[in-house]
């Protein structure tokens, strides 16, 4: 059955993997990494519906969201735990947020990849300090004071944070009116990644080709292609998806594209989790592969309040939320959950971005040689090869869409 124009070209699952492995990295930093893993693909089946392309940072939308929950109580605190499959031991919980920090954020890497967090209280609003240390200590964020009454101003400058964080490519995060005088806090993540592939396409390779959409008919697309006899890539199939790892310069980072067979990206959709992705990377095996994949580049932004409260998560967003961990009382609640990312794929590499706000108002408010064509629906996962923390999750549905 033909489908929608847009909803053809596969799924991108972009997703960074920070594996600590048990020996050089505490094992609870593995298992935050774990959870971070299990929200993405349950977020990600939130979003699969839809007929555009899908492109999201997990790690980003969690670690926000992580920090948010560092001050929630009672039912609040409980609906969001549910989701984000958060620790209930303080104590791990807020050592393995900080490993997963200082991995990312690790020098003398052969690519750029970097996180950052902050918070903007209100000035002379009562915080609780012990909250902002957590925040300040675990989640390596900066906490600025800022006046929200000027909401204009406030927004600007937390836009051009984000602008900052993400070398220029997330911009006007937070739109024009999110911010207003009831807004009191504002908790963001910003992530940036740029690396190069350990082979690169050649440029002259790079031809016109049909890529096949799922309204039927083919759209022009530009096909890169990779060959020669010493290209030896993981691998691995099943009777309904091939499965390759692309490796970035420094080979601590990968793309994994996952390309479903006879083009039934719903199929490959469906059985689409952590659990499967684990298995299905320990049958990868070295195999020659003539690899062809689009170039793409193109920008996603979401408005989470609906899709978190759909997955549970609806007391933090009722003006009765209970954050009394933040400033001793329950006078805040979430107004809204933005997020922005962009991704380029291109014979050298890859570049990504992603940020991600919690606006929160107080709450008297109430707002073998192998042959693999990726020219039909495709995963892929970009993984730092040292734990599987998902940084970024999506789906191609047009690699011409911008």
């Amino acid at each position: 059955m033909a489908r929608s124009f847009f909803q053809k070209v596969l799924f991108i699952a972009i997703a960074f993997l920070i594996c600590l492995y048990g020996d050089l990295y505490p094992q609870n930093a593995k298992s935050i990494a774990d959870s971070n893993n299990q929200f993405a693909f349950e977020l990600y089946s939130k979003y699969k519906l839809q007929k555009n392309n899908i492109f999201i940072s997990p790690y980003s939308i969690y670690s926000a969201l992580g920090m948010t929950y560092e001050g929630a109580k009672s039912k609040t605190a409980q609906e969001m735990e549910a989701i984000f499959h958060f620790p209930e031991d303080k104590s791990l919980r807020c050592d393995s947020f900080l490993e997963l920090v200082k991995q990312i954020n690790k020098e003398n890497k052969k690519y750029e990849l970097h996180v950052a967090n902050a918070l903007w209280a209100q000035q002379n609003y009562k915080f609780l300090q012990s909250y902002f240390n957590i925040v300040e200590n675990y989640y390596q964020a900066n906490v600025f004071n800022i006046n929200f009454s000027a909401s204009e101003d406030a927004r600007l400058k937390i836009n051009n944070w984000v602008e900052e964080k993400t070398n220029r490519k997330i911009k006007n995060l937070i739109p024009e009116g999110m911010i207003n005088k009831a807004t009191t806090v504002v908790l963001t993540n910003a992530i940036y990644f740029k690396g190069f592939w350990l082979k690169q396409f050649d440029k002259s390779a790079t031809k016109e080709m049909d890529f096949s959409l799922d309204a039927g008919g083919n759209v022009k697309t530009q096909m890169m292609h990779l060959k020669g006899e010493e290209l030896y890539f993981n691998y691995m199939e099943t009777d309904n998806f091939q499965m390759l790892e692309l490796p970035y310069s420094g080979e601590e980072l990968s793309m994994i594209v996952i390309l479903p067979k006879n083009n039934t990206l719903a199929g490959l959709e469906g059985i689409l989790n952590a659990e499967n992705l684990n298995l299905w990377q320990k049958d990868f095996k070295r195999k020659k592969v003539d690899v062809f994949l689009p170039k793409f580049k193109f920008e996603t932004k979401y408005f989470m309040k609906d899709t978190l409260k759909e997955m549970g998560m609806l007391a933090a967003f009722s003006p009765l939320a209970d954050f009394s961990g933040m400033t001793g009382n329950r006078d805040l609640f979430i107004g809204q959950v933005i997020h922005q990312a962009f991704i380029e794929v291109n014979e050298e590499g890859t570049e990504a971005a992603a940020a991600t706000a919690v606006v929160m108002l107080k709450a008297l408010y109430n707002p073998e040689d192998k042959t693999f064509i990726a020219n039909h629906p495709f995963v892929f996962l970009i993984q730092e090869k040292s734990t599987g923390a998902i940084l970024f999750l999506g789906r191609v549905n047009n690699p011409n869409a911008e």
